[in-house]
């Protein structure tokens, strides 16, 4: 990625971040983080990140309301940008942090099992194979 496509990408990402938590007033729109902006060479793509906070229902509703905005998330990116054609934005749905939070849990569950008494791990085994 050039130096030019990345401070494209992440003027977009400031701009859309902004413009998603100030202006977009639809009650549906459940609490949205836009993680990345990767932009194409020739600066027509963007593809956006988003991390929807919720459950699967919240998400999928967020992302059709997001998915709905998108003619007036680029106008607003065009007002912001002096590129010559502002880039058609795409949406996608950022599951990292679920994966992360995740492998966390089953860390921190892990980290436990080692410090329970080995009598208690036993009992553990036990109910899981029952």
């Amino acid at each position: 990625m050039s130096k030019r496509t990345e401070q494209v990408g992440d003027e977009i990402q400031r701009i859309l971040g902004e413009v998603i938590q100030t202006e977009l007033k639809d009650p549906r729109i459940g609490f949205v983080t836009v993680t990345g902006v990767t932009v194409t060479p020739d600066l027509l793509r963007a593809n956006v990140r988003v991390s929807i906070m919720g459950d699967e229902q919240q998400r999928r509703e967020t992302m059709r309301v997001l998915e709905r905005a998108k003619g007036y998330l680029r106008r607003r990116v065009g007002e912001e940008l002096t590129l010559r054609q502002v880039p058609e934005i795409k949406l996608h749905l950022d599951t990292s942090l679920d994966h992360a939070l995740r492998i966390n849990e089953l860390l921190r569950q892990i980290e436990h099992e080692r410090q329970a008494p080995p009598e208690a791990a036993e009992e553990s085994q036990r109910e899981s194979t029952d």
